[in-house]
């Protein structure tokens, strides 16, 4: 059984698949901080500084009342909150990824083009080597 397992780790798609998520949530990180610190502080900026992080619908007021400059303060004085500030960050985040990647993938497909059609056609050797096998067979 142990064998077994060294194999199917040993075997290329695990480990391929591995260094993808490795890679994914690398790129995760680096998206969320474009999103976070690139895109929302313009964005807050033309909405007269909103930071959207912050954005949070009380459903229920903490039981000391008072005012709360963060939602996790509001929430940790016991306050339930709906954050939609929060979900709209991870939707643009999410569209930011959805771009990231299509234009990753148009890319990739774009190089693999030529490279398959470069494959198609045979080499100056294997068409020397076509020709010598038809002169053989005409004899």
């Amino acid at each position: 059984m142990i064998s077994e397992f060294k194999a199917f780790i040993a075997r290329g798609n695990v480990v391929d698949m591995a260094v993808g998520i490795i890679i994914g949530a690398a790129f995760g990180d680096i998206v969320k901080g474009v999103v976070d610190w690139v895109i929302m502080p313009p964005i807050g900026l033309l909405t007269s500084g909103v930071d959207f992080n912050e954005q949070y619908l009380a459903l229920k007021a903490p039981p000391a009342g008072g005012s709360y400059k963060t939602v996790e303060e509001f929430v940790k004085a016991g306050g339930v909150a709906l954050r939609y500030g929060a979900l709209l960050n991870k939707v643009l985040t999410f569209f930011i990824v959805a771009m990231a990647v299509f234009l990753l993938v148009k890319l990739i497909q774009k190089v693999q083009k030529p490279a398959a059609a470069a494959a198609a056609e045979p080499s100056p050797s294997e068409k020397l080597l076509g020709e010598i096998r038809d002169l053989l067979r005409s004899r």
